[in-house]
């Protein structure tokens, strides 16, 4: 009921400023579901596969860096499609297992670090690791440092 009885409704609350203000809580992420389920879903999106020329990266820019090597002369029209997969694939592995650090972390945002860990931890990625190293930030992260 209101208070002044005139029936206008009551007057709204004083807004709370500085540290008392309420900040609406978002709740965290979802933990990344098992690797084997994503691997899964990746593979039945592959099989669901019709047109293998549907893409997002560049096939001009893939075949000019396969040309790039000498002893390469022509390539196949589907060899840069199946290139651009094998990538799209590569970059999802590399940014989910970063994602997966990052919320560890309880993070949202994906750091350099968390790439950096993420190579560190999947043998698979060695190749990579003069080209993301942990040198850079060796404190917080040594211990992920898996090779001597």
């Amino acid at each position: 009921m209101d208070p002044s009885g005139d029936g206008s409704p009551p007057p709204p609350p004083p807004a709370i400023v500085g540290a008392a203000a309420v900040v609406p809580y978002a709740p965290f992420p979802a933990p990344p579901p098992p690797r084997e389920a994503f691997w899964a879903e990746q593979w039945r999106e592959v099989e669901r596969t019709v047109d293998v020329r549907e893409h997002i990266l560049p096939l001009a820019r893939i075949k000019r860096i396969m040309k790039a090597d000498e002893d390469v002369r022509m390539v196949a029209a589907e060899a840069p499609a199946l290139f651009a997969r094998a990538c799209e694939m590569f970059i999802v592995d590399l940014t989910f297992r970063a994602w997966a650090h990052a919320h560890e972390n309880r993070r949202r945002t994906l750091q350099r670090a968390d790439v950096a860990v993420a190579v560190a931890r999947t043998d698979v990625f060695d190749f990579l690791l003069d080209v993301v190293s942990l040198h850079d930030h060796p404190a917080p992260y040594a211990d992920y440092y898996i090779h001597p």
